[in-house]
Order: C-alpha cells, then structure tokens, then sequence
C-alpha cells in the first residue's frame, strides 16, 4: 500500500461494477474529480475492472485471491471470499495500517475511517434457504451454526474498528443492531437519473417484468405465470433459477442485457415485479421507478422505504396477496399519473444527493 493515496475505498469482488460495488464506485469518480488520489482494493478484481478503474483515474489494489470458485457464479465467489474473511481474515492480512479507508465490504476487516454496511450474509442465507434447491438446503442447515458465529465475530470485529457506520437503508441499520452495532446515519445507495429515465412517451405495456437472481422469490413468479401473466426476466444465467421457471412459456429470460436495452425493457413493462426473500436495499425497484414504471414487491425490508402503496407501486403483505395484486393488474392497469409519481420519488435518489451527503461524511474527518 503506497502513502500517495488519499483515500482507499475496500470492496466486495469486483467482476463488475454493479450491486453492491456501485456505491463504492460512484464515491470513487468523484473523489477522483475533485483531485483526490484513490484506490479500490478487492480480494478478487477482473482484468476488465482493473483496466476501468485505471482509465477513471483509480489505482487497482487486487489481492488476487485464489478463488476455487472464481469460474462459477458472483455470488459463490462472493461467499468463498467471505469465508476466507471470515475463518482465516486472509483477506485484510494484505492490507497495511499506513492507508484511509472507506470500507464498502463485508469480507475485509480493516481499521477504517467509514463502514458502509450494505448487509450480513447469515442473515441473508437465513431469508434466502426457503427459495434454495435442497442440496442447496441440506448443505446450508449443515452449516449454519457455524457460519451466523463466524459472521457474529467477522461483524463485531468490523464494527469495532470503524471510526463511523453508515448503513444502505433503516432495514439495514436494523439487521447489524442484533449484533450491537451502532449505526450512525443512513445513505441510500445511488442511481444515475440521467441515465434511468423513461425511454418512450408511449409504453407498450404488453409485459411485467421481473429480475432473476438469488433472491428472487421463484415460485412467485411461477404462480404469477401460471396464470397467464406474460413476463419478461432480465439478470445472469445461474444455478438459482429453477427450470420450471426458465422454461415457462409465459416467461421470457432476456438474460444479461446492457444499461440501454434495459432501460428501455423497464420503460415497457406495465409493471415490475420484485418478489424478493431478502433485500436490504434493492436497485430494481428504484431504477424501474425511475424509468417510469411502478413496482409490485412486499411491505418489508428495504423496498418498503422508497415503494410507497397506491402511489409508485403496491406492497403486498405475502406472496398471495402479491399473486392477486398481479393478476388485478395485467386485467385492470392502473392510473397513468402513477408513471410520473414513480419518476418524481425516484429523482430524490438521484447519484447526486448520494455524493453530497458523503461529502459531508468526510468532511467530519
């Protein structure tokens, strides 16, 4: 670690620049702007993203883990890094103390200036097992004591070394006060209303549409289907998705798609659909917003503090509540003005408003 750098923003692996890597992103080009010298570091970083991070002015700090999942899905990969925090710490080993560090991670334990929780896995996994296939489940039940101790002491041992905490929604907030961390103000993760905007004045509304990942709620969107609901499904192919969902023939995967063909499938839709076991945040729901498009998802977690019922989307209170909501929708639509509401609350998350109030985080410092 060199003494040049001003700033050291600490993250989860980076394939990409989405999820939970966005924050940290967004708080990096603008550090880099106003003349700071910054770097990201990673256990695990592509060759894509490091050159990105060079080309924006960022130095690349890749640990180069040996992640034996590294060809699989993100988010084992995501989880093997985890662990290596977690039972070994084989991840902060790489870091000298000489360095600030705004930490957007939750697998390098770090002395740092600033803690940005964005969720614990434990407790994650425990919302999640209900959607798991059963080996899935089996190996998860296995090991479940021992993973919520180690993420108990991986948490307490991050929280105790950090100068501020700062957490990605109140439903956040709340999940890391179970292991006594104190967390002293929210920041709700950005989007770039200049780029999700509606795309057309006319949307064909033909679809509801809904993402693949491995929080979503499957046997929802089957239901959904089954009843002859046509929907249209963005995100990465991955061993989450269950076949009969896949392969339903009022279900179209679009796979992976770019920022402007998915802003213009938001744009379309009639609605979303964001049936979720865990989320502490959710950019689904706030980008679809933000293209003008309202969100049917629950009345829990961290949707439920931008989704506001009867206005830009419904919150349902379970998933049957949630099946007839949807069916009510694709037969009856809903009020136009409810597409400009949808765009007016999602301005007000806007990346600007995200970066002013981090200013005034790092200023205090």
């Amino acid at each position: 670690m060199t003494n040049a750098l001003d700033f050291v923003l600490a993250c989860d692996v980076m394939m990409e620049f989405g999820g939970s890597i966005r924050p940290a992103m967004y708080l990096a080009n603008e550090l880099v702007e106003r003349g700071y010298n910054v770097g990201m570091m990673s256990p695990n970083m592509s060759d894509g993203v490091e050159r990105s991070l060079r080309k924006r002015g960022v130095d690349p700090l890749n640990f180069h883990a040996r992640l034996i999942t590294r060809k699989s899905s993100l988010s084992l990969m995501w989880f093997e890094a985890w662990a290596r925090e977690a039972f070994l710490r084989l991840n902060s080993r790489r870091i000298s103390n000489d360095c600030s560090v705004v930490n957007f991670s939750q697998v390098i334990a770090t002395p740092s200036l600033v803690w940005y929780l964005q969720g614990p896995p434990s407790l994650a996994l425990r919302d999640m097992e209900k959607e798991f296939s059963s080996s899935y489940r089996i190996a998860y039940n296995l090991l479940r004591p021992l993973i919520e101790c180690v993420d108990a002491r991986l948490v307490t041992d991050m929280g105790h070394s950090s100068a501020l905490i700062v957490a990605n929604s109140k439903f956040c907030a709340s999940m890391y006060s179970q292991f006594g961390i104190h967390v002293q103000e929210v920041i709700y993760p950005p989007i770039n209303c200049d780029v999700f905007s509606p795309s057309t004045s006319n949307p064909s509304s033909t679809y509801a549409l809904t993402y693949f990942g491995k929080e979503t709620r499957f046997s929802v969107l089957k239901a959904i289907a089954d009843r002859g609901v046509r929907i249209k499904a963005f995100g990465s192919k991955s061993p989450y998705i269950h076949k009969e969902v896949i392969n339903h023939p009022n279900i179209e995967f679009l796979g992976k798609i770019s920022t402007d063909e998915l802003v213009d499938t938001y744009s379309n839709a009639l609605f979303t659909l964001f049936p979720f076991t865990h989320e502490p945040f959710g950019y689904v729901p706030l980008e679809s917003m933000a293209c003008g498009t309202p969100v049917l998802t629950y009345n829990m977690q961290g949707p439920r503090e931008y989704v506001v019922d009867g206005y830009t989307g419904w919150l349902a209170k379970n998933d049957e509540e949630s099946i007839l909501n949807a069916l009510e929708l694709w037969a009856e639509g809903y009020p136009p003005r409810m597409r400009k509401n949808c765009i007016d609350a999602a301005s007000k998350f806007d990346k600007k408003f995200y970066i002013e109030k981090w200013m005034k985080v790092l200023d205090g410092f």
